[in-house]
């Protein structure tokens, strides 16, 4: 399963080491599942460690080889991204994961996404991080 994490989400799992933000991490050190993510959002979130939790730089140097970058989508797509109910500043993460083709978009933000949570754009589900645990879990049962 491919996971898109949003900027918050590699905020909140570099800040702390608990958290289901950290256990997305620990699922793909076990293999259960990939990460991936863009430039821009990985940009965002090194800014926002930067301001609010400097000393946790460190962290977020540790977790990055874990995640694959995505190449930044087609302006198209943004565009396409950009119509929905989402906020502008959020279309290019929708459009990377997209693009990406990835299986769920982890977003911790509902003001943003909120509006969005659940559904399937796109062949993306867009979800929190609980909801994506669940469903690597419930996948692995499948099997």
């Amino acid at each position: 399963m491919k996971l898109f994490l949003d900027a918050n989400i590699i905020f909140t799992a570099a800040y702390s080491a608990e958290g289901i933000s950290r256990g997305l991490f620990r699922l793909a050190t076990a293999g259960k599942c990939l990460l991936c993510t863009s430039a821009f959002a990985h940009e965002e979130a090194a800014r926002n460690i930067q301001k609010k939790a400097p000393d946790k730089l460190p962290e977020l140097t540790r977790l990055m080889p874990q995640v694959a970058i995505l190449p930044e989508p087609h302006p198209r797509r943004v565009a396409w991204a950009a119509g929905l109910p989402l906020a502008r500043k959020d279309a290019p993460i929708l459009a990377a994961a997209i693009q990406g083709k990835v299986d769920i978009l982890v977003t911790g933000d509902r003001r943003d996404f909120g509006c969005l949570f659940g559904q399937v754009l796109e062949g993306v589900t867009i979800s929190t991080p609980a909801e994506a645990v669940e469903a690597i879990i419930c996948k692995l049962h499948t099997f």
